[in-house]
């Protein structure tokens, strides 16, 4: 540290009244990206620009901060526990501190990260990942002009690759793989239909043009699931995702099918093998989903399901326990009390669970039905429980849905103005 008073083994730090002293060693290599630049300062310019004020014979910096949010950030960095909200505290001010001394919303526990999606969605409120004048302080240090220019360009592709709606270029580019996912689905259609498997059985030349159409889709698709794994910031999040996990599903079966054609050849093994490959060629339906990187409705799909775990889980329970009932009661009804004229329809307790199911999802395919007056009574009790089962937990389903579709619409308005002001530059 070349500023400062000289002589001088410690710096002091006050943050909104809260003093804190810290060793010059300790300073240099401090996890927060705010207080290790006051190394570097060269000048009180240079200190002025980190911090609010400095006082040059008590070696202090000042910074008019929230004191309590920097304690709780602090005890964090010295790995004095996990990062969670002040008490009392607004979510949007704590996330405002975290990013002025270097933090990112990643650095935060799970339960708390859900807590500041909610408040942001429900203020429409998002802050930029990167501090802004990251990367022109990384271009001030020696070396670190290489450096910048190259996390710029992997950033720049992530968004790309990841974001539709980010560019320009990342809109053609989503473009170009929606039409590619359409024409491998027609493909994989066609080729169930009786009338296509006839022409191809006849014309050779037919199922040829199909296996290229099919091996140009599947190189796209790898070709792109390769660029975003090498452009992305963690390797090991990328291949947890689920939309990437389901990419490899859609693309595997296919080289797995390559293969066994290439060991087994055009012979009876490969006959014998034939469900196999049938298995893994519907697998490749998954492509569909595909879609969802590039649609805001699928996306809000599956964010409401990743949020509403627990209240699917609940749905879930509620569903199964009415079911045990009313089939074990039905079955009752029906078929136990009277042998002799009983409904074989209902002759055991899991053949009951079919008609419980379709009834209290009110769906009634009428394959089945009580004959009986109190079977009758009991599927009507069955009907509206059904219904009321259904309605609470979907309640809150339902919000949660269209508070996801408002922060992913919001988030693609966001970057939707970038592509706007690109397109006119």
């Amino acid at each position: 540290m070349t500023f400062g008073r000289s002589g001088a083994a410690s710096v002091v730090l006050n943050v909104g009244g809260a003093r804190y002293s810290l060793s010059r060693e300790l300073l240099k290599d401090f996890p927060l990206r705010r207080v290790s630049r006051l190394h570097g300062c060269r000048s009180e310019r240079d200190v002025l620009e980190v911090c609010d004020d400095y006082d040059r014979e008590r070696n202090e910096y000042f910074f008019d901060r929230h004191s309590e949010a920097f304690g709780f950030i602090l005890l964090y960095v010295r790995g004095h526990g996990k990062l969670r909200f002040a008490p009392r505290m607004c979510e949007l001010s704590f996330y405002n501190e975290m990013i002025y001394w270097g933090l990112e919303g990643a650095h935060l526990e799970y339960c708390c990260q859900r807590r500041l999606d909610d408040r942001m969605s429900d203020t429409y409120t998002f802050y930029s990942a990167d501090e802004p004048g990251a990367l022109g302080r990384d271009e001030a240090r020696p070396g670190g002009a290489e450096a910048a220019h190259s996390r710029r360009w992997l950033e720049r592709m992530r968004r790309t690759f990841e974001e539709p709606t980010s560019s320009l270029a990342a809109q053609i580019l989503a473009s170009v793989s929606v039409v590619f996912v359409i024409v491998s689905m027609v493909v994989l259609c066609a080729s169930t239909l009786p009338d296509w498997r006839a022409a191809a059985a006849d014309n050779r030349s037919l199922d040829d043009r199909s296996r290229i159409i099919e091996a140009i889709c599947i190189g796209w698709f790898t070709a792109e699931c390769i660029v975003r794994f090498i452009v992305s910031k963690n390797k090991c999040e990328f291949v947890k995702r689920p939309l990437n996990i389901i990419d490899l599903l859609a693309i595997t079966p296919y080289y797995i099918s390559v293969l066994m054609t290439v060991f087994t050849g055009e012979n009876s093994q490969l006959q014998r093998a034939g469900v196999t490959l049938r298995v893994l060629r519907m697998m490749r339906i998954f492509w569909v989903i595909k879609l969802a990187r590039h649609f805001i409705g699928l996306q809000t799909l599956g964010l409401t399901l990743k949020r509403c775990y627990r209240e699917m889980v609940m749905l879930l329970v509620f569903i199964c326990v009415a079911m045990a009932i009313f089939s074990a009661l039905s079955q009752l009804l029906e078929h136990g009390l009277d042998l002799e004229t009983s409904n074989k329809d209902f002759a055991s307790i899991p053949a009951a669970c079919w008609w419980v199911i379709i009834s209290m999802t009110t769906v009634g395919y009428g394959d089945m039905y009580p004959i009986t007056m109190p079977g009758r009574i009991l599927g009507g009790v069955c009907v509206v429980s059904g219904i009321v089962l259904l309605a609470l937990p979907i309640t809150f389903i339902y919000h949660s849905f269209v508070q996801c579709y408002h922060e992913l619409k919001f988030r693609s308005a966001r970057y939707s103005r970038s592509v706007s002001a690109e397109f006119l530059n």
